[in-house]
């Protein structure tokens, strides 16, 4: 167990190879993490703290590197990030590990894809954690074409969208295949109908920054679904919300209705 540095593997679905790692207590209850958009499952997970937070509680934490992302295979046809294909790569990976349910995090995007896998494969998931992504959901969360653009842009100097330049720094900052992130980014915000969203039926913890522009409230989607609720995460925007030591704590606890 190493929950600084893990060590990642490889597996085959739907035509790609997909990385991932497996760390934490082998015996744990097991959690998957699914990221967001242009960052890595070790950008997401292991730098910001969370394998260790989840490793030391006593938890199998499990990530992957989603297609068109860090160690994974980066196919440049948008057709290819669906959330329901990223979602069918999560499911994949729970059965190559022989896992039949876990409980799934996911932050952004990788919200987006856990609410895709609680829809079409609601036996894999034991419970669920939206980290940056409410009611954005289902209502969307604004124009990303210029994020495209300025992914595909010949450098930062000339993005002037504050939001495309925010996307293009993180995607060179963790040089990411850009071609592959813009073709990412056109078919992955694929929305979520209220009705699905209500037909969850797992407990569900949503977290937001209260600086977050992005993802839309949280209590909004909170009160369309079962058993969710809601955290505002203190002063914190899109980027900064993961790695907060308030949702950590709220996670955290609300994995303690599971001992």
């Amino acid at each position: 167990m190493n929950l600084d540095a893990p060590a990642f593997s490889r597996f085959s679905h739907d035509g790609l190879e997909l990385a991932y790692f497996d760390d934490g207590d082998p015996s744990g209850a097991p959690v998957l993490l699914i990221h967001g958009f242009a960052s890595t499952a070790n950008v997401n997970w292991v730098y910001p703290g969370w394998l260790r937070t989840l490793g030391d509680a006593g938890f199998r934490v499990i990530a992957l590197d989603n297609r068109g992302h860090g160690a994974s295979d980066k196919p440049r046809e948008a057709e290819l990030y669906h959330p329901s294909l990223m979602a069918g790569d999560a499911a994949a990976l729970l059965t190559h590990l022989g896992i039949s349910r876990a409980h799934v995090m996911g932050y952004s995007m990788g919200a987006r894809i856990s609410a895709f896998l609680a829809i079409e494969h609601p036996d894999r998931v034991r419970s669920l954690v939206f980290g940056g992504l409410g009611i954005g959901l289902c209502d969307g969360v604004g124009d990303w074409d210029p994020i495209a653009d300025a992914l595909l842009a010949p450098s930062l100097d000339v993005v002037t969208h504050e939001r495309g330049r925010m996307f293009r720094a993180f995607a060179d900052q963790t040089k990411s295949d850009r071609q592959a992130l813009a073709a990412c980014i056109r078919t992955s915000r694929v929305l979520v109908s209220r009705a699905d969203i209500a037909s969850v039926d797992v407990p569900t913890l949503i977290g937001v920054g209260t600086k977050d522009d992005i993802a839309g409230s949280p209590a909004e989607l909170a009160s369309l679904m079962k058993d969710a609720t809601a955290l505002d995460i203190p002063n914190r925007d899109h980027m900064l919300a993961v790695g907060d030591r308030v949702f950590k704590k709220a996670v955290l606890e609300f994995y303690q209705r599971f001992d």
